[in-house]
């Protein structure tokens, strides 16, 4: 997937524990790890915002996108 989770980079440099976080936000422990190892196909606003808050960060500290060449490849295109 072309998206990558980056939030254990802002955990750490914030000094924090995924424990802690998702105790503060209102998430289980269970759910932040498995959006952690992004194994969650989507995350809500209102927990991306959360998140944020929480970590005083921008949504773009906790994701990244590593573009994929075939993302924007059209069905037809190579075929003659």
């Amino acid at each position: 997937m072309p998206i990558v989770i980056t939030i254990d980079g802002v955990l750490a440099a914030r000094k924090r524990k995924a424990k802690e976080l998702a105790a503060a936000i209102g998430v289980s422990e269970t759910h932040l790890s498995l959006f952690r190892s992004g194994k969650v196909r989507g995350v809500r606003f209102s927990t991306l915002a959360k998140l944020c808050a929480a970590l005083d960060c921008q949504p773009g500290d906790l994701l990244a996108y590593q573009p994929d060449p075939n993302d924007l490849a059209s069905p037809d295109e190579g075929e003659e």
